[in-house]
């Protein structure tokens, strides 16, 4: 049964072209990972400042190795020889679980 990972992202107003940019300049590096299935950015259109990070996997095993392997690494960023981290561009962060029970995809008329 798949998963559902979603990563509630706070992020103040002058923060929100930092961390599209940084998504965008890490397009591509989880899709390649095993059991992975969808992935979308979504922005905040009214009323929040929360960004939500929607991410689909196969199972729980396949989103932990991605949590544990790519995605770790992927967040050290930064100059390693400096040892210096980009500041994050999200004040706070929740993770949000689900199981897929039920899905609907369009019907050709």
């Amino acid at each position: 049964m798949s998963v559902v990972k979603i990563n509630v992202l706070t992020v103040p107003a002058e923060q929100r072209e930092t961390l599209e940019k940084r998504f965008a300049s890490r397009a591509h590096a989880v899709e390649s990972s095993d059991g992975f299935e969808w992935f979308e950015l979504l922005r905040p259109v009214e009323g929040t400042d929360n960004y939500l990070v929607y991410t689909r996997w196969r199972d729980e095993a396949s989103f932990q190795a991605w949590l544990e392997g790519p995605m770790k690494a992927a967040h050290q960023g930064g100059d390693a020889e400096a040892g210096e981290r980009p500041k994050p561009a999200a004040s706070g962060s929740t993770l949000w679980s689900f199981e897929v029970v039920q899905q609907a995809t369009p019907t050709n008329s």
